[in-house]
Parts: C-alpha cells; sequence; structure tokens
C-alpha cells in the first residue's frame, strides 16, 4: 500500500511528525520532490532533529529511507544530514538515492543569491539554496543526473563545457561575477560521486518489486499546496510540484497505487517567504502566537526565519486538500492554541465587495480581505490528552467547525511536539 503525507497550505505544517509516526508503520519512506530548501522538524526519543533531505522515517531500523528523481539532491547537504544524525547515536539508515535524481550544483546556490540580490526588495525571498536555477536547469535539460556521474571523463567534460557557455555569459553579463571553469566542476562532480557511490540504485526498478511483496510505502512531500508552481500563489512558489499526484512521477511509481492522501494542516496559520497570506496578523498579537507555536517558536527550519503568522484559512485549506485529494486530514499544533478566550476562523474572503469561499487566482488573492468567525477557547492545556472524547468540548467544537467548513475528514489530531502526542479520530 502506498501513503502519501503532504501539505494543505504554505508548508511548515508539521509533515515531518506525521511521517515520522507513519513511518512505524512504513517498510519504506520517499522524499519525492524538492530539495534542501525546507526542513522537516522531528521530535522523538533521540531528540530533536531538523531534517532537509532525509525522509523523516530515517530513525526507524527497519526502514528504508528513498530520495526519488524528483527531488532536488544537494549531495553535501544530504551527507552532512546522514553524518549528524550517526553523530547523535541514531542507527545509520538504509539509504538508497534514484539514479535518475538529479544534483544541486555549486552554481545553482551561486546563480540564486545573485538573482536575489539582483531582484532587491522584488525578490522572491528565496532560501538561497539553489532550487529554481536547479529546476531550470532540469527542464532546459542541461542539469546532470546521478546517473551521469558514472560517464567516461570525455563525453562529461564536454558537457560541462556546453553548460559553462552558457552560464558564463550570464554570470558575466548579468552579474558581473567571475566565470566557471570546467576542470573546478568535474572535480565537484567526482567528489559527488565518491560521496553518493554506495547508494545509488534503480529506485523505480526497487519499487516496482516491493509494490507486488506487499510492502508499505510512504511518500513524503515538501511544502504545501499554495507553493505549488502549477495551482499555488504563483510567481511566490516552489519549484517543483508540491501535490500528491506529483508522488507518483517522483518516486517512479503507478499513480494507481496511491490509496492514502494524509494532507496536514496546522490548527492556526503560518508562512515563510513571500506572496499573498489572507489571514495573516501582525504585532504583539503574531509575536505571541510565533513565540508559543510550533516546538520553540514559529521559525524556519532551514532558514531559521521568523514564520509570518495568521489565523486558521478554512478558503485555503479546503483548496489545499483538494487539490491534494485528500483522504484524511491531520490537524497539527492544536495545544498552542489553548492560551485563547476567543479563536478567529477565517471562513471566506472579501474581494471588491463580494464574499467567496472558493481560493482564487493571485492577481485577486492579493486583494482578497478576511472574513472571520470566532470560536470560544478552551483555555487549558490539552497535551497528554489521547483520547478524542477527552479533550474539552469547546476544543472539539472547533476541530468540528473547521472540518464542516474544509470538507474533508480530520482524522488525526497532534496536540504536542512528540510522535506520541498523537489523537487518532474515526470519522
Amino acid at each position: 500500500m502506498v501513503r502519501a503525507v503532504v501539505g494543505a497550505n504554505w508548508g511548515d505544517e508539521g509533515k515531518g511528525k506525521i511521517t515520522d509516526m507513519l513511518g512505524q508503520e512504513s517498510d519504506i519512506i520517499v522524499r519525492f520532490q524538492g530539495g534542501a530548501n525546507a526542513g522537516h522538524t522531528i521530535v522523538n526519543d533521540y531528540g530533536k532533529f531538523a531534517l532537509h533531505t532525509l525522509p523523516s522515517g530515517v530513525f526507524y531500523g527497519h526502514t528504508t529511507s528513498i530520495i526519488g528523481n524528483g527531488v532536488a539532491l544537494n549531495i553535501p547537504v544530504l551527507c552532512k544530514e546522514i553524518q549528524g544524525i550517526v553523530d547523535r547515536d541514531v542507527p545509520k539508515p538504509k539509504i538508497l538515492i534514484s539514479d535518475r535524481a538529479q544534483m544541486v550544483m555549486s552554481y545553482h546556490i551561486l546563480f540564486d543569491k545573485l538573482e536575489e540580490e539582483r531582484l532587491g526588495g522584488k525578490s522572491f525571498g528565496s532560501t538561497k539554496s539553489g532550487i529554481a536555477p536547479f529546476y531550470s536547469d532540469k527542464y532546459a535539460k542541461i542539469g546532470f543526473q546521478v546517473s551521469e556521474l558514472f560517464r567516461d571523463e570525455a563525453s562529461l567534460r564536454d558537457k560541462i563545457d556546453g553548460v559553462l557557455a552558457q552560464k558564463n555569459v550570464i554570470l558575466e553579463h548579468l552579474y558581473h561575477a567571475p566565470a566557471l571553469k570546467t576542470d573546478d566542476i568535474y572535480k565537484e562532480l567526482m567528489e559527488y560521486k565518491e560521496l553518493v557511490e554506495p547508494y545509488v540504485c534503480d529506485v523505480s526498478a526497487y519499487l516496482w518489486e516491493a509494490l507486488k511483496e506487499g510492502k508499505n510505502i510512504l511518500l513524503e512531500g515538501q511544502l504545501g499546496t499554495m507553493k505549488d508552481p502549477d495551482h499555488g500563489i504563483y510567481p511566490m512558489v516552489t519549484s517543483s510540484s508540491t501535490l500528491a499526484a506529483y508522488g507518483a512521477i517522483g518516486a517512479g511509481i503507478p499513480p494507481y497505487e496511491i490509496k492514502q492522501i494524509i494532507a496536514v494542516c496546522k490548527a492556526y496559520s503560518s508562512a515563510v517567504g513571500a506572496g499573498a497570506f489572507v489571514s495573516e496578523i501582525f504585532g504583539e498579537e503574531a509575536d505571541e502566537l510565533r513565540r508559543r507555536g510550533g516546538d520553540g517558536g514559529e521559525f524556519g527550519a532551514t532558514t531559521g526565519r521568523p514564520r509570518r503568522m495568521g489565523w486558521f484559512d478554512c478558503v485555503a485549506s479546503k483548496y489545499g486538500c483538494r487539490l491534494q485529494g485528500a483522504t484524511d486530514v491531520a490537524f497539527t499544533v492544536l495545544d498552542v492554541l489553548g492560551y485563547l478566550d476567543e479563536i478567529p476562523v477565517c471562513v471566506g474572503y472579501d474581494i471588491d465587495g463580494q464574499i467567496t469561499t472558493e481560493f482564487p487566482t493571485t492577481h485577486l488573492l492579493e486583494k482578497a480581505k478576511p472574513v472571520y468567525e470566532t470560536l470560544p477557547g478552551w483555555k487549558c492545556d490539552i497535551r497528554g490528552i489521547r483520547r478524542y472524547e477527552e479533550l474539552p468540548e469547546n476544543c472539539r467544537r472547533y476541530i468540528e467547525f473547521i472540518e464542516k467548513q474544509i470538507g474533508f475528514p480530520i482524522t488525526m489530531i497532534s496536540n504536542g511536539p512528540s510522535r506520541d502526542d498523537i489523537i487518532r479520530r474515526t470519522v
């Protein structure tokens, strides 16, 4: 059986915890898109970890962790992560890397930084991890697949020459930066070869055999629906599809094999980076929610940047769950809201005087104003509760109100940072 864990919103929803939790029931966990530009925070018996490339199920001895062909593979970051968890007494995980995955090169990171500097106040709020230049090269067909590390030297150097002929024109004439050298890029690729050679395999064939054997496979997505380049808040999006449907492509499995799609929503909203964010709050109200939120505050796991904060957005979440094809919703960080007397919930958008509950395209979204309903808070700590019926009445009302608004079943409720802080709910 194949399950997918994906974000319904802007990313930062708590997918890492859900993946880590479901990893116990899985044989294989696959990262199928994105790169080291976003992080998943995990709290377990080994401690607290921020993963950027490794799948969030690496802490179980029985699982195989896979980097799929759809991932933007930053090899130094991956190897540093592997060593980082081993140094903290986590058993070295079994890792496989698709021979069709493409590599983030040092010049991708350079181009990302230079372009953000050039754009100045009109920048995209990139994490400067090289992701947009990487995917640009992938679809311009000038990227480097892992399999190409095993080409003969002459043909690999010939390809590098062709790539640098284009890159150096841009570097010298747009960014006024020094040109790249073939010898340096070839050396970089050979260093990558040495690092990843033990892990490389035909991942699609491996997963095909696993499916025939009845293995449980978990697909782990990065970011969320609002960051999808087709269906998100374009152009303030990421560069790979964040939807569960892409899991089949990014892992190399048939789409009909994905049987369960768990869309993760926070009990409030948060976002990192620029772009329309209708239910955003500011000032002391935002500061307090940010300080209390997440596990140790709402700050990016990769960048450390303070996240933008907002109340739960039913319009965006309904849309996000629909695009993901959610069979289940995991509702996270609910415990954070226990300090509030009242909790606003965005139930509609006012666009030029017209109220809508449908998520619009970006130029309309930028004009949208939130329409709120206010629900009573429960004013107590709900950590440690394991049965839905034991939650305070107003807490259950909050969950059920949102469930009705978004139209998708909330079957998992996270009320704390550890993998055991979860309430399973039958709907």
